[in-house]
């Protein structure tokens, strides 16, 4: 089996992925910024070359997964500084770092990166067509891209970039800052008022189905890749907010609905089929079940009946 990092390992993917590739019986080294009890784990800020360097001193990986980022839209406009220094300046340490010991690297961007493109969601499209990324956040992931295809260029790099879809389930922690399961479900257990934008569409993957996908890239490594990490369903906002406060036997006397978010994109409709194909990308656990699930470890660790 191989030897893997996993940056940003304590984070929701990060976790989860975590426990998969050490099912699969992978030797498995997580680092993120906090300090934390595991002894396979060691604090390093990615956007800090010398702890991130510190990590590779003492082991040799084949595989390094790179989860370690600042996440979300609003997060990238109000924390911008921190959006900037881990996600482009650690993206980059993580690259000179490839670069130098050799390791093949797992590199985590978004749906983001799709900006305010209004057709089906390929792989490909943001190499035919002018795309505008909408946000801070979007910028800073579609820059990750373009920094690994330059180090591709001049140094070689193998890299699988992957392109994830609004992944939710349990392990996500609420925040304003969270994504939109999460922050809908939390507002309603705890009968606080939140707003749905009824004119956007989204694409949601379960925590579980999203990790399977992930943990077999490190069998079937194809360098120059591209994945759209999503399940197969696509609904609108205001299912999905119905579909919460269905779990959480709430009605909606708290929400307010609103038709747009501003410089948000409209509608997130992906083509998934590389993934089926080569990562057996397959919806398990459907929207509905998916949310049922979510709904109940959020009464548990928030102790709300």
């Amino acid at each position: 089996m191989s030897k893997i990092l996993v940056t940003g390992g304590l984070g929701v993917v990060g976790s989860a992925l975590t426990g998969a590739l050490r099912a699969r019986g992978h030797d498995v080294l997580v680092c993120d910024i906090s300090h934390y009890h595991d002894p396979r784990y060691m604090r390093c800020d990615i956007g800090e070359y010398r702890q991130l360097a510190a990590v590779f001193e003492k082991h040799e990986f084949d595989y390094v997964y790179n989860l370690a980022a600042e996440f979300g839209r609003w997060n990238g406009e109000d924390f911008y500084e921190k959006v900037w220094k881990t996600n482009a300046i650690g993206m980059k340490n993580v690259i000179r770092l490839q670069e130098k010991l050799g390791f093949k690297l797992i590199h985590f961007s978004s749906s983001e990166v799709y900006g305010d493109y209004q057709e089906t969601m390929y792989e490909d499209v943001l190499d035919k067509y002018p795309i505008k990324q909408m946000n801070d956040y979007a910028i800073s992931k579609r820059v990750n891209e373009l920094q690994i295809y330059n180090s591709y260029l001049q140094h070689g790099t193998e890299t699988v970039c992957v392109r994830l879809f609004n992944t939710y389930g349990p392990g996500e922690y609420y925040s304003d800052y969270r994504s939109v399961i999460c922050m809908f479900t939390y507002r309603a257990l705890h009968d606080l008022p939140y707003t749905v934008y009824t004119g956007h569409h989204r694409t949601n993957t379960y925590i579980d189905d999203c990790v399977n996908a992930l943990g077999n890239i490190s069998g079937n490594f194809v360098s120059g890749e591209t994945y759209n990490i999503a399940s197969s369903e696509y609904y609108d906002i205001k299912t999905l907010s119905d579909l919460v406060l269905k779990a959480a036997n709430k009605t909606d006397r708290l929400v307010t609905y609103k038709e747009f978010e501003p410089q948000t994109t409209l509608d997130k409709k992906v083509d998934n089929q590389k993934a089926v194909r080569d990562l057996g990308m397959i919806t398990t656990v459907d929207i509905e079940e998916g949310i049922k699930r979510n709904t109940e470890w959020m009464r548990g660790v928030y102790n709300v009946r």
